[in-house]
This record gives C-alpha cells, sequence and structure tokens, in this order.
C-alpha cells in the first residue's frame, strides 16, 4: 500500500531527516539499523539491517 508521500529535502552535509510517522509505519524506531541502497536513477531504498543482510545472503551477494 502506498501511504501519503513526504517532502524532503537534502541538507548542506547530505543528510535527510524521515518524519516519525514514516518511520512508525516502516516499523523502525529509534536505535533501528537499517542499510541504505540505491535502486536507479532518483531511487533510494531503506531496509531493516537484517533484512537486507538475509536477502543478501539468499541472492549469494554476501
Amino acid at each position: 500500500m502506498i501511504r501519503e508521500p513526504a517532502e524532503l529535502s537534502i541538507d548542506e552535509d547530505g543528510k535527510v531527516s524521515l518524519p516519525i510517522g514514516l518511520l512508525a509505519e516502516a516499523g523502525l524506531g529509534t536505535g533501528a539499523r537499517i542499510m541504505a541502497f540505491s535502486d536507479g536513477d532518483g531511487r533510494i531504498v531503506l531496509q531493516r539491517e537484517a533484512d537486507a543482510l538475509e536477502r543478501l545472503l539468499q541472492e549469494g551477494t554476501l
């Protein structure tokens, strides 16, 4: 299900802050470890670290 998008901006240090509601919908809280992947032109995917590592192991990437 696609939720209401949040408009974000990248600061001068290259950082982006995600709204707490967006994190809560994704089941992520303070201290959660995530990994970021480029998924092509203009697209970045964030995924729980454990889920990302499991996926990479299944694909044989690691």
